[in-house]
């Protein structure tokens, strides 16, 4: 395997559009997620295409030990990957005090724990290479405190955060980590959120768009990147500093309520 991508939550949205941006540059893939028959159908797909060579890791990274087993299956089979791509993640609408407990338990695990691991597992053999491109897939909800979402906001704030401060501390090296900031993103995501009717959705930008901005940025080593974003939603972040808090969470809490 040669120039090889690791892209977690690839078996469909923007982890299978970022695969296949990956394939159609040469590039090898190991793609990782819980559904064995839409990886293997990515696979062969891929494969077929543009003649790269991909291998399937089924793993459901809300289990704790799942990245663990994914970076020693790797080490096992002695393969050095070029890029980390964590895109998996999940998100879930309603009141805290309402949801189930277990979903955003789960969702701190995958959005959150997952994600640390393994850039913790990989990140030091990147550094001993001194290469290495980490992509960390957040959000817009990054930039703001989400009611009706309150989980999920703060999860990506962690993955936004948690992404520029590593990136500040490989400043010596080759080696750099981008966070991808999407916002509404025609993808599964919004109807397992249950998020498909709500006014934040009704434009959606396409997951191919999204992937695409995301990739290049990696491979430019840019801090971060906003994607999937309409004009007035880059001036309502841009006045996201500047509203009073109480205001803004009102106007999110409003944009996330199915009418």
């Amino acid at each position: 395997m040669r120039n090889i991508a690791l892209i977690t939550g690839a078996s469909s949205g923007i982890g299978k559009a970022l695969a296949t941006i990956h394939a159609k540059t040469g590039g090898d893939l190991i793609i990782v997620a819980r559904s064995k028959d839409k990886l293997d159908a990515l696979k062969e797909d891929l494969e077929e295409k543009y003649g790269c060579e991909v291998k399937v890791i089924v793993k459901d990274l809300t289990q704790p030990n799942a990245p663990k087993e994914i970076f020693e299956t790797i080490l096992e089979e002695k393969i050095a990957i070029n890029y980390l791509i964590n895109n998996a993640g999940f998100g879930g609408r309603g009141k805290f005090h309402e949801r189930d407990w277990h979903d955003d338990h789960n969702m701190i695990q995958l959005n959150i724990v997952a994600l640390t691991a393994l850039c913790r597992y990989f990140l030091p053999r990147f550094v001993d290479r001194n290469e290495g491109r980490i992509l960390n897939v957040s959000s817009t909800a990054s930039l703001m405190a989400g009611p009706m979402q309150a989980v999920y906001f703060a999860t990506k704030a962690y993955v936004t955060s948690f992404s520029n401060a590593i990136a500040e501390e490989l400043h010596d090296t080759n080696v750099t980590v981008t966070a991808l900031l999407p916002g509404a993103t025609d993808t599964g995501f919004a109807k397992t959120a249950d998020m498909d009717k709500t006014a934040l959705f009704k434009e959606a930008f396409s997951a191919e768009e999204v992937a695409q901005t995301g990739y290049d940025a990696m491979l430019a080593g840019e801090l971060e990147v906003l994607a999937g974003v309409s004009f007035a939603q880059k001036a309502m972040m841009k006045a996201v500093p500047l509203t009073p808090k109480k205001i803004l969470l009102k106007q999110v809490r409003k944009m996330q309520e199915v009418d």
